[in-house]
């Protein structure tokens, strides 16, 4: 790309591109502002467990965007040149019912200046509102074209579908970015949104044969659905205590990621499959029982592993 800026001075092992932001938190207890948005929750996921992260996102400088900043920071993660360029920090107010799910309205304008990959991470990952707004969504799918063969690419939908135009043009956006992934998470209702009326086997399916080389689909406290084009299996929920679910999924997303890195050689084999899928779940199963996107550190996903 030309006239491009690169992205760090040195190798991250994943790199995330996406929508940080602050959720403005409403329930019966008051009003609380935490960092927050997929993406960036993804990237302090896995700054907590210990992986080497960047994000590429757009911020404010705002107090708000300085909020963010020191958040990621406070986790290791990298703010990747040229994030600070957004007019002001969008905001997500969510509102939260009395079994702990979160209702979202958005105020956010998504645009990232043109930047090209100087290096492969082995990872890059992507999702949520920056794969579907524009204009920022042209620079996403542009990273993740010049990632092919370099790196391993995942993505979570994570649809917000009052920030979507119609389901027709959505899931055109989706079935066009998922050709350039090799893993696909998604959530149940992402999943039902997507292709209604489908069995989450049958989407699973689907998304393999554009592309995909591992869909996993979430399921709350039925479990994970995990598929390659050879393999499904069913990884059971580790219980929890929820006090709310905002950034369950991202700190699944985030343990996902980090298992995906410590495979070793064994590929997708369904042993590893499931060791992956059981990490994911207990980190999920951690960040449920606390307040806001606050998923777990390496020190406590182990602890939690080892009961």
């Amino acid at each position: 790309m030309t006239g491009t800026s690169s992205l760090a001075p040195e190798p991250l092992d994943v790199v995330v591109v996406g929508e940080a932001l602050i959720d403005i938190v409403q329930s019966s207890d008051g009003q609380v502002e935490y960092p927050g948005g997929s993406p960036a929750n993804v990237a302090f996921g896995l700054g907590r467990l210990d992986v080497k992260a960047g994000l590429l996102t757009a911020i404010g400088r705002d107090a708000r965007g300085d909020a963010i900043a020191a958040h990621l920071r406070s986790a290791g993660v990298v703010l990747l040149p040229g994030s600070m360029s957004a007019g002001k920090t969008a905001t997500a107010t969510a509102r939260i019912a009395a079994d702990g799910s979160a209702d979202y309205t958005f105020d956010i304008d998504w645009d990232l200046p043109p930047i090209a990959l100087p290096y492969a991470p082995r990872i890059l990952h992507t999702g949520s509102i920056a794969t579907f707004l524009e204009p920022g969504a042209s620079v996403v799918r542009s990273l993740l074209e010049q990632a092919q063969g370099g790196c391993m690419v995942t993505y979570d939908p994570n649809i917000r579908a009052d920030l979507l135009g119609s389901h027709h043009e959505a899931l055109a956006l989706f079935e066009e970015i998922v050709p350039l992934t090799d893993v696909v998470k998604l959530s149940g209702t992402d999943a039902r949104w997507l292709y209604p009326g489908k069995a989450l086997e049958d989407t699973a399916n689907h998304l393999l044969a554009l592309g995909a080389g591992l869909v996993v689909v979430t399921q709350g406290v039925k479990g994970s659905l995990m598929a390659t084009r050879h393999i499904q299996l069913n990884v059971p929920a580790v219980p929890a205590t929820v006090a709310d679910t905002i950034g369950a999924g991202d700190s699944y997303t985030a343990a996902l990621i980090m298992g995906l890195l410590l495979r070793g050689s064994d590929g997708l084999a369904p042993t590893v499959m499931e060791r992956i899928g059981t990490i994911a779940s207990m980190a999920a199963s951690i960040a449920v029982g606390r307040p806001g996107a606050n998923p777990p550190t390496h020190r406590e996903l182990l602890a939690g592993m080892a009961r």
